[in-house]
């Protein structure tokens, strides 16, 4: 192999790091479209926690695309017992180092489909299972009844609400992410009986590491055309 022919393949694979970290590990291109799975997002279980009577489902259409275009759904009964809140939950593909990563922000659409106003938010864990030693949450916003409408959640240290730990810290290695219902900066969120539409779930990279991975694909676009002439 030339030296141009190596210099390429370790561009490409340097490239692949950014763009395809290892599985387990949140990185900047993730988006959750939920066509055909529901991409590892569940409730309860673990050591002490209860399945819900009405765990996360994937629902076939009606997504913000309209027909055949499918959605994560949560659903809270607004009892005390177990799925009584509404919390979806993810411990695979949204678990891992933020900071490294780039990421800054996490956007997604959702729809309440209830009758009640919800407000989303996030929260953010580390470790699990065990009693968490660093935990924040995120801003929340409104949502009422109606429509599909587009959410931008700010996950840097400083925009977290902290409520144990360092968010620096947790953001580094959160071990799992919640999207959950609550009208105040707190987990775990009140019982309501309520249900939400999810979909297109994506990770919001830092511009420099927007610039890094366009370079990158510059980069090896041209080596690609000096190669075809």
């Amino acid at each position: 192999m030339n030296s141009s022919a190596v210099s390429a393949a370790a561009l490409a694979l340097a490239l692949a790091a950014i763009v395809s970290p290892p599985a387990q590990a949140v990185d900047a291109g993730e988006i959750d479209t939920f066509s055909g799975s529901l991409e590892g997002w569940f409730a309860g279980g673990g050591p002490v926690g209860q399945v819900p009577p009405t765990p996360p489902q994937l629902v076939a259409d009606g997504g913000p695309l309209g027909a055949g275009d499918s959605f994560l759904q949560l659903t809270g009964t607004g009892s005390q017992g177990a799925g009584g809140r509404l919390v979806g939950m993810n411990a695979s593909q949204w678990a891992g180092d933020y900071l490294a990563a780039g990421i800054n922000g996490i956007a997604m659409d959702v729809r309440n489909l209830g009758n009640v106003d919800l407000t989303v938010r996030l929260y953010f864990e580390d470790p699990i299972p065990g009693p968490p030693q660093n935990e924040a949450v995120s801003e929340g916003f409104l949502v009422p009844a109606g429509g599909w409408t587009h959410l931008l959640f700010d996950i840097s240290p400083q925009a977290l609400t902290v409520l144990q730990g360092d968010a620096s810290v947790l953001l580094a290695n959160t071990t799992v992410l919640r999207i959950f219902h609550s009208p105040v900066a707190d987990f775990p969120g009140e019982p309501v009986a309520g249900v939400l539409g999810i979909d297109n779930i994506q990770a919001v990279p830092e511009p420099s590491t927007i610039a890094l991975m366009l370079l990158g694909l510059a980069v090896i676009g041209k080596f690609c055309r000096k190669r075809a002439t």
